[in-house]
């Protein structure tokens, strides 16, 4: 088993650099695109879009928790109208259409909030028929990464890519079930939670996700994806 110094990570942006590393195989295509989960997810999809030449967007997703066990997604919406729904949760906890209707309107304006945070304006990089890397910080329990496969795929990608610096075993596991290939460098055990896996794990701002955005390499390659 690797020591724990050799797994974790100094900081977001070089746990991308070291990911990119992993993912050269889908650098200087015209069919890939990196999409960063915000917040933390962002600043290590920015390494992995520059290391590839690839366009970078924030793909913001909402999970819908069931009333009482917000952790547990019956759904999730995505930009562009996509609501996806776990059927078997909603009907084990038997939950109304009202009640649908009351988390997804909550958690759509957040939607709502962030997109227009984050991308000023700027109209989401075509996804369909298209190599998408969904990148993330780490996943823990994956609930969010897993809303974020599901949505994705209703935007008919060719092929759908889950990469991360580290993850829970199981988890990765899992995520593979759904995505068509899962990219995670370090699966510690026992896992416990992403930051522990980070030195300097300091959350990510709307500022900062907004500033990765607005950078010239990333305007550049959003206006030519």
């Amino acid at each position: 088993m690797a020591r724990l110094s050799e797994i974790v990570f100094p900081n977001r942006r070089e746990a991308g650099r070291a990911l990119a590393e992993r993912l050269r195989r889908f650098g200087d295509r015209d069919d890939v695109v990196v999409l960063g989960l915000p917040r933390g997810g962002v600043p290590v999809a920015f390494e992995v879009a520059r290391a590839l030449a690839a366009p970078l967007d924030v793909f913001v997703v909402r999970k819908l928790g069931v009333p009482g066990h917000r952790e547990l997604a019956m759904g999730a919406i995505a930009g562009g109208g996509v609501r996806v729904f776990n059927e078997d949760v909603v009907r084990w906890y038997g939950l109304s259409a009202e009640t649908i209707d009351e988390v997804t309107r909550a958690e759509q304006a957040e939607l709502e909030r962030r997109e227009h945070a984050y991308r000023g304006g700027r109209p989401p990089v075509p996804i369909a028929g298209r190599v998408v890397l969904i990148v993330d910080d780490g996943l823990a329990t994956g609930s969010t990464m897993q809303a974020a496969v599901a949505a994705v795929r209703h935007m008919k990608p060719a092929r759908v890519v889950v990469a991360v610096p580290v993850g829970a075993v199981e988890t990765c596991r899992t995520l593979a079930a759904l995505a068509d290939e899962v990219v995670c460098l370090a699966t510690p055990e026992p896992f416990d939670a992403v930051g522990l896996w980070y030195r300097d794990f300091s959350q990510t701002t709307d500022d900062e996700v907004c500033e990765i955005l607005a950078s010239p390499t990333v305007k550049a390659r959003v206006e030519s994806g």
